[in-house]
């Protein structure tokens, strides 16, 4: 496995400026500063580096390309395998009747030399004959002690139980557990990641890989789910893996500068987004938050033409429901270039930062609609 840059054209295109900050080893490197606004999507640079309006798909795609280059001049960069990839290997070191489905608690081969650990929930009526059923990645919030045991039952926090309920539902799930978080405590230096956040979207893929290798898993529409970490993990593994057809995130995000206010003690080393887990070249913008290259108004246009919703509850004490509006009608032109202006959807219920029975049941719903026309 080799790594290369992605769209290197493209980062060095709409680079502005550069700002020189030191990495974890201390040596020098270059920021990517934004050069075209966050909030106004139909924009991308021409052959010469002149800004254009985009008036067609063909050229939307060339700012997407922009907007996937900026992700990974902070995140680091993808793997990129000299030949297809191969379903993982997989173990099960737990199988539990749930009555509905089955629980298996397995680890699989997300890297040469690195296991990850999950679980997998298949209904009972997918395991004789020939009946194939839809799958989603189910992805974990903030959780030290359980981890992805929360989205099974487990124990932690109510109403984070939705692999589990979507197990019921006549979904095949599978729920990796996110680095450095519980048991899962990959070694990422020396895996090579500049980021928390790219292994994670890197274990998703491959849980993928392994999904769509099951006899019984339909090889085409796969959904992503997500509260609070879990729901900026699902946009931006979505964002990396065209397989995801619906992406549903509930208290996953709001715009980077607006991150409790733009508090300027959020972007401490290891504070907030860039922690280790998380992006810790985002330190490098403590004070210029508007020069960060990406923000969720441009990924979440990204997903276009993608159904999307996004569950932002108006008292949430992590993402503000408004930055969320703000968001949203960027993002709603792309859409409205590819006539699905439907696609993409938000809720606030009145609520803190949590998934109440309600937000699940519309995002069950969500999932089986847009898995069952997916395109």
């Amino acid at each position: 496995m080799k790594r290369v840059n992605y769209c290197v054209g493209c980062v060095l295109l709409m680079l502005a400026s550069v700002a020189t900050a030191a990495d974890d080893n201390g040596i020098q490197v270059e920021a990517v500063r934004r050069s075209l606004p966050r909030d106004v999507l139909l924009q991308y640079h021409d052959d010469n580096g002149t800004v254009r309006p985009v008036k067609s798909i063909d050229q939307w795609q060339r700012r997407r390309d922009e907007i996937i280059a900026a992700m990974q001049s902070v995140m680091g960069t993808l793997p990129v395998e000299d030949a297809p990839r191969e379903a993982p290997s997989y173990r099960v070191i737990e199988e539990v009747d749930c009555g509905l489905y089955l629980r298996r608690q397995i680890t699989y081969q997300s890297e040469p030399h690195g296991e990850t650990p999950a679980y997998l929930c298949i209904p009972k009526t997918l395991l004789h004959g020939d009946t194939k059923g839809p799958a989603v990645l189910c992805l974990h919030p903030t959780d030290a002690q359980i981890g992805y045991g929360v989205v099974v039952g487990l124990g932690g926090k109510a109403n984070r139980q939705y692999a589990m309920e979507l197990a019921e539902r006549g979904f095949v799930t599978l729920s990796p557990s996110y680095p450095l978080l519980a048991n899962y405590q990959p070694d990422l230096q020396a895996g090579g990641w500049k980021s928390g956040t790219l292994k994670a979207v890197w274990d998703n893929l491959r849980g993928i890989d392994l999904l769509q290798s099951l006899p019984f898993v339909d090889d085409q529409p796969v959904g992503a789910i997500g509260h609070s970490l879990g729901g900026h993990n699902a946009v931006y593994t979505a964002l990396f893996d065209p397989r995801i057809k619906a992406v549903v995130s509930s208290c996953g995000l709001d715009s980077y500068v607006d991150y409790f206010e733009g508090d300027p003690a959020k972007w401490l080393p290891e504070q907030g987004w860039t922690q280790t887990r998380y992006m810790p070249r985002l330190r490098d913008y403590r004070g210029r938050l508007e020069e960060i290259p990406f923000d969720f108004h441009e990924m979440i246009a990204a997903l276009a033409p993608r159904p999307v919703l996004i569950v932002a509850p108006t008292d949430d004490s992590n993402f503000r429901a408004d930055s969320v509006d703000r968001i949203v009608a960027a993002a709603r032109p792309v859409y409205q270039l590819f006539e699905k202006t439907d696609r993409l959807q938000v809720r606030h219920p009145d609520c803190g930062h949590d998934f109440p029975d309600e937000m699940r049941e519309a995002a069950y719903r969500f999932l089986e609609t847009a898995l069952s026309n997916h395109e």
